[in-house]
């Protein structure tokens, strides 16, 4: 269940009184974190696939590197993340170390003169900067202009998103409606009062209650 994962010391300092809006308020923060990895991901596969169509870019067999192309007798090498704020200190570690592990075997083709290493950002407008000496992190507008040569594509790419939406959304809510029903029935069930009060102590009990004595 959702309030497993959930902080109950949070929601009640909210002052959070009635069943339902509990419920809607633990669905709302997952489904915000699902929403944001799915979208995420997204962008990810499309910066890939016209990668595939403009650059004549393949997938990368190199740890941690998406794809990979020629610029004449240089190799391009790309690890594709969604956001700017996409990882800690030690996974930026983990990107150099295969970068560098990468261009140590690429280099070793007789046809490969220089690897660039490239993070390509796919939304946030940071200018293009050099990451840990070898990493050149392309941001936003410049890194969707690397891909395609067309200065307006970061634009473009937003316009077929909205075409379904209204469709999609509508099945959405009408599906999230239901559990919130079937979870709001649950709850009341489980952790309030025949008056309908919420039992906090219960919920942090659910939650984080593991002593055994």
């Amino acid at each position: 269940m959702l309030l497993r994962k959930k902080n109950p010391y949070l929601f009640k300092a909210k002052n959070i009184l009635t069943a339902q809006d509990l419920v809607v308020s633990f669905l709302d923060s997952k489904l915000l974190a699902s929403e944001e990895k799915i979208f995420g991901d997204f962008l990810e596969d499309l910066a890939i696939y016209v990668a595939e169509k403009t650059l004549s870019a393949s997938k990368s067999s190199s740890s941690g590197v998406d794809f990979e192309y020629m610029d004449g007798t240089t190799k391009v090498i790309v690890s594709v993340k969604s956001g700017l704020q996409w990882g800690n200190s030690s996974q930026w570690r983990a990107l150099e170390y295969d970068f560098k592990k990468a261009q140590k075997v690429l280099l070793q083709s007789n046809h490969v003169k220089q690897v660039i290493c490239i993070l390509g950002v796919c939304y946030g407008n940071a200018k293009t900067t050099l990451k840990r000496g070898i990493i050149k992190q392309v941001a936003g507008q410049e890194f969707w202009y690397l891909l395609s040569k067309d200065p307006s594509f970061y634009q473009e790419i937003i316009k077929p998103l909205g075409y379904k939406a209204k469709e999609l959304n509508d099945d959405f809510h009408k599906k999230k409606s239901m559990l919130i029903n079937k979870l709001t029935k649950e709850f009341l069930t489980d952790f309030c009062d025949t008056h309908g009060n919420i039992f906090w102590e219960k919920v942090v009990e659910y939650n984080s209650g593991n002593l055994r004595r």
